[in-house]
């Protein structure tokens, strides 16, 4: 099966070591591309997320989390993880009255781009994580990042020429067609950033 087409649903019938070498191959064919929509090696990758990250740190600033679904849940467990292992300031917006208000008031949309606006600072960072890379409030929100002068960094997966994939300032994608298999990839390399960040710490 071609990289650009991994399902983990797909070797499901073909034993655990099939399984797992789809993890192994998605993970693998991690891609990050800069602001110039350049690759980027990804230890080089890494390591420019880590010491923004510690910069946002000393200047005193946030990192903000966003995603919907399975992605909301992992951006709130790296936000914790971030906050308690690795000294970082870090918000999520998952307020359920604040969920609701800018929903109800607004549009869906709005939900991560209408608080954001209120809150973000140029220096910030916002992560935004989608394995689509086409949710409409993600998109909306990394505009008002960039427009507030913030670093966007993006997780996607499925298809490579999605949306959000060309909003960041590094853009990491995995090569996954199911959500299975790109959710948990963008946990594993989450992870991996916060392990450099607590090192570095």
């Amino acid at each position: 099966m071609a990289a650009s087409a991994l399902s983990s649903g797909a070797f499901a019938a073909t034993g655990w070591e099939r399984y797992v070498e789809s993890y192994r191959t998605a993970l693998g064919g991690l891609t990050i591309l800069d602001d110039a929509a350049e690759p980027i090696g990804c230890d080089d990758g890494f390591r420019r997320w880590v010491d923004q990250a510690l910069a946002v740190r000393r200047d005193r600033g946030t990192v903000y989390l966003i995603g919907n679904g399975a992605s909301a849940s992992m951006a709130s467990h790296v936000a914790a993880d971030l906050a308690k292992n690795g000294r970082l300031h870090t918000q999520v917006f998952s307020d359920l009255s604040l969920i609701t208000a800018v929903s109800n008031d607004l549009g869906y949309e709005h939900v991560f781009a209408e608080p954001l606006r209120d809150r973000g600072q140029a220096g910030d960072m916002l992560v935004a994580i989608s394995s689509s890379g086409r949710s409409p409030n993600l998109l909306r929100a990394t505009d008002v990042a960039r427009g507030l002068g913030m670093h966007v960094v993006t997780l996607t997966a499925m298809a490579v020429d999605n949306p959000l994939r060309q909003a960041g300032w590094l853009n990491l994608h995995v090569p996954a067609a199911d959500y299975g298999l790109a959710e948990s990839c963008h946990a594993a390399i989450l992870h991996r950033w916060i392990d450099l960040v607590q090192e570095a710490t």
